[in-house]
């Protein structure tokens, strides 16, 4: 069960060993806040703050890692990965944003087409 009060207890309890359903879930919330968090800030258009933001994420995630004691490589796949995610999260934000400038403007147009309002 997910459970996020187990995850801030000391000792055996919050090593409990969790269902692959619980772990499923855990990677589920984590990418879906991840995502919509990450494609508001994308959404700003502000080049200077997702370059950023995109340092920062890079900076935490070898934070993250060299506690871990990742191989070289694997710590490389992870910082890639982060990239990777970021992109594709820019790409679709600029999708969704290009999205809605265009059925805003098809609104607008209709709204002024003679015969209609």
């Amino acid at each position: 069960m997910l459970i996020m009060d187990r995850d801030c207890k000391r000792g055996g309890e919050r090593f409990a060993i969790p269902s692959q359903g619980e772990v499923q879930g855990k990677l589920i919330v984590l990418e879906v806040v991840a995502i919509t968090c990450l494609r508001e800030v994308l959404a700003s258009k502000n080049s200077f703050a997702i370059a950023a933001l995109k340092k920062k994420v890079l900076r935490a995630m070898k934070e993250q890692c060299a506690p871990l004691g990742l191989s070289s490589e694997d710590e490389k796949a992870a910082l890639e990965y982060a990239c990777e995610f970021f992109e594709e999260a820019s790409k679709e934000a600029a999708r969704q944003a290009a999205t809605k400038v265009a059925a805003k403007s098809a609104g607008t147009a209709r709204s002024r087409a003679p015969g209609h309002g």
